[in-house]
């Protein structure tokens, strides 16, 4: 019989407080009424519940208090209505946008077809280990915020305060750049109606999905990331048709583009370049552990989405793109001076039109359009659950932590609907310049992000070990463990010491003036001295310490209470599974 959690209810003064979400936790009782009163007594703030009082986290001005910062994490009043259907989908196809369907032809056209598929399946190696980690930390403490509250917690309040306005701001720009991807999508069918009217369009959507809450994000990912796996499954079926000859009137091609024009492109430096947009193209995948704090059993259904992350590496990324770099030349004059908004470069689209199949080019920029609004969906989920935590931990104005009765961020979703308005810059002669610099603001976010996951979860070991603790008392382990944690580790640093080197000395930089140099690496870099800049003033300001294994809090936030019996139970069932299921098991 499964176990159903449940939380006191806490007034903020310690007492029990019976109120509007007197049930299990992290649901409510329905309002009882007519429909009109439902809807806006729904907005109104959960009253049981009380984020951290004012004055409580770093109470003095000088000291953080991260005690109270991880008990406001964990008593959060997100509603937990994700199903393990909804997980498994964002962890296979969530977060996959332009940078795999689109953003793969610059990296083509920059490094060559060996050097896109060796960045793609390196960067991928490097996510698995990633995930896993986060996977861990996320099933034993599946608290709002995810990985910046593990930053505050397992390593600086002053590194988890820079991650979570690192994580948030990536987001925040994100949501105009893919509603404005989605609107120029459009352009592919030489549509006569305006940019300005498709932006409109496409945010009244993607507000509205977001307004139906953590239900309506869920439902809307699993529809969205269906599509693109049903897409991406058939391109590869066609990719392989295509490749030996099936296309009507062609021939064999084999891999001959990797011998003419070659498997290389600008040497080394063109390696590097993949790898910075290969770590783009990932981004958004980390979504499924910030997802754990709405979960109905995250200890049930975040493992097997993590590991379903193995398969979206291989399927969607290395496969779909070693086909891609068979069927497309890297000198393609369609791959040149590609970027993220035009859909006439994706090499989907381009290996299809090659092949002069007619109508499958429209169907593809439909997936990719369906991709976008997928991500700018993901863009408002995001940036609302992180501010909502920040603002938990008093790391954020507390306004952001207005939750409503339907487990809504609210007033966090309409500040990052808002941003969403600077779309309508694309009707403007500005349009290129102010995209340029969101886009550099979020281009490094993620690599931050992903290192600090790492590190987090090697304290968060270290700890566990050093307060007595054994890894046989975790639901979940990382499958490649502690060392996993190490290699993610180096990987996002080397792809930050390549993504330096390829900004300070862009590939064909000889040409360009001391100027465009210098606007060249700020774009690329952007991101490094805005960490730095929320970071350093932080650490002054609040005399933050780097957080010791003995004293990291370990037990606020925990759910499982008897996960002993629990796991004996379980591991007792898959001792008689045959050994297909333990495989199949092991990898899903």
């Amino acid at each position: 019989m499964e176990k159903i959690e449940y939380s006191p209810m806490s007034s903020g003064d310690g007492e029990f407080s019976p109120g509007y979400n007197d049930s299990p936790w992290g649901q409510t009782k329905p309002i009882k009424g007519p429909l009109i009163r439902r809807v806006l007594d729904g907005f109104k703030r959960d009253t049981s519940k009380r984020i951290t009082g004012k004055g409580v986290v770093g109470a003095d001005g000088k000291v953080f208090d991260a005690e109270a910062a991880a008990i406001a994490t964990a008593d959060s009043p997100l509603h937990r209505r994700l199903k393990g259907r909804h997980l498994q989908m964002i962890a296979i196809g969530g977060s996959i946008g332009t940078g795999l369907f689109v953003g793969s032809g610059k990296a083509l056209a920059n490094g060559g077809p060996a050097s896109l598929v060796m960045a793609f399946a390196l960067i991928g190696i490097m996510l698995y280990c990633t995930v896993h980690a986060l996977g861990e930390m996320a099933v034993c403490f599946p608290v709002a915020g995810s990985f910046s509250a593990y930053s505050t917690r397992f390593l600086d309040p002053a590194w988890g305060f820079a991650m979570g306005w690192n994580y948030a701001l990536q987001w925040l720009v994100v949501l105009p750049l893919e509603i404005v991807a989605a609107s120029i999508t459009i352009d592919y069918w030489e549509s006569s109606i305006s940019n300005a009217a498709w932006v409109a369009i496409f945010l009244l959507v993607i507000v509205s999905i977001n307004l139906f809450g953590v239900k309506g994000y869920g439902e809307a990912e699993f529809f969205f990331a269906l599509v693109k796996v049903i897409a991406v499954i058939g391109f590869i079926i066609l990719g392989i048709i295509l490749d030996i000859g099936g296309a009507p009137g062609g021939g064999y091609i084999g891999g001959q583009y990797w011998h003419n024009p070659g498997a290389f492109n600008n040497g080394f430096k063109g390696l590097c370049s993949c790898f910075v947009t290969a770590a783009f193209a990932f981004a958004g995948t980390e979504l499924v552990g910030l997802a754990a704090a709405e979960t109905a059993n995250p200890r049930k259904s975040l493992p097997t989405a993590v590991k379903q992350v193995f398969w979206r590496i291989c399927l969607f990324y290395v496969i779909s793109l070693a086909l891609v770099s068979l069927l497309v030349p890297y000198n393609d004059p369609r791959l040149i001076g590609a970027n993220s908004k035009d859909t006439h470069a994706s090499p989907f689209v381009i290996a299809i039109s090659n092949a002069g199949i007619k109508v499958l080019p429209s169907i593809m920029n439909v997936v990719i359009m369906v991709a976008v609004i997928s991500v700018g969906n993901s863009a408002i989920y995001g940036s609302s659950r992180t501010l909502a935590a920040l603002a938990e931990q008093n790391q954020a104005p507390k306004i952001f932590a207005y939750i409503d009765r339907e487990g809504r961020p609210l007033v966090s979703i309409v500040f990052a609907s808002t941003l969403g308005l600077l779309a309508f810059l694309a009707a403007t002669d500005k349009a290129i310049t102010a995209f340029t610099w969101m886009l550099a603001l979020s281009g490094l976010s993620s690599i931050f992000t992903w290192g600090s996951i790492c590190l987090a979860h090697i304290r968060f070991r270290k700890a566990w070990a050093v307060q007595g603790h054994t890894i046989d008392e975790l639901a979940f382990t990382s499958q490649p463990g502690v060392i996993g944690s190490y290699i993610g580790f180096a990987f996002n640093v080397l792809v930050l010491i390549a993504q330096f080197w390829t900004g300070f000395a862009p590939v064909g930089y000889g040409g360009n003036s001391a100027v465009d140099n210098v606007s060249n690496f700020f774009e690329a870099y952007l991101a490094a001295p805005v960490v730095l800049a929320f970071y350093i003033p932080y650490k002054i300001y609040y005399r933050t310490k780097v957080m010791r294994s003995r004293d990291m809090d370990l037990h606020t936030g925990r759910r499982d209470l008897n996960i002993a019996e629990l796991l004996a139970e379980e591991r007792a069932e898959q001792g008689s599974w045959p050994k297909w299921k333990k495989a199949y098991k092991f990898f899903c």
